[in-house]
């Protein structure tokens, strides 16, 4: 793929821990790609599938979804609400001919901004390999 595609990333990041982690990579001035989009929720439970296609239908290269670690969620069992509906929908795009790597599910804490900043270039990494969306090509036709 081209040197010159940026992928254009949605990150669903809950208010109190992924959201935190990513303030803190900004606070301890870490580099990491930056065209990855925070969309601060609540909790990760709150996050629908639905939330994911609006953001592929908009221009959405990739989306991942970043919350409490597994058994800490503020919301008892938020994350892993999340984490079978990523999981789900990974499944509904591999069906429709969208590679499922275009979705993701992270677990961090609040002290964890070096894992934020990690897992926003690996992702990146992961979305420039597979190039633009299928999606975009769709809409654009």
């Amino acid at each position: 793929m081209s040197d010159e595609f940026e992928p254009r990333i949605i990150a669903f990041c809950c208010q109190y821990c992924s959201y935190s982690a990513a303030d803190m990579a900004g606070s301890m001035r870490l580099q990491y790609p930056t065209n990855v989009e925070i969309v601060l929720i609540p909790c990760t439970g709150r996050f629908d599938v639905i939330l994911a296609l609006k953001a592929f239908e908009s221009g959405a290269d990739g989306v991942y979804v970043a919350g409490c670690l597994e058994g800490n969620c503020h919301f008892v069992d938020g994350n892993i609400r999340a984490k079978k509906r990523v999981a789900y929908l990974a499944n509904e795009l591999k069906k429709i001919g969208i590679e499922p790597e275009r979705i993701a599910m992270y677990n961090l804490s609040a002290s964890m901004g070096p894992r934020f900043a990690e897992i926003v270039t690996e992702f990146t990494d992961n979305i420039k390999a597979l190039g633009p969306s299928p999606v975009k090509k769709k809409l654009a036709a």
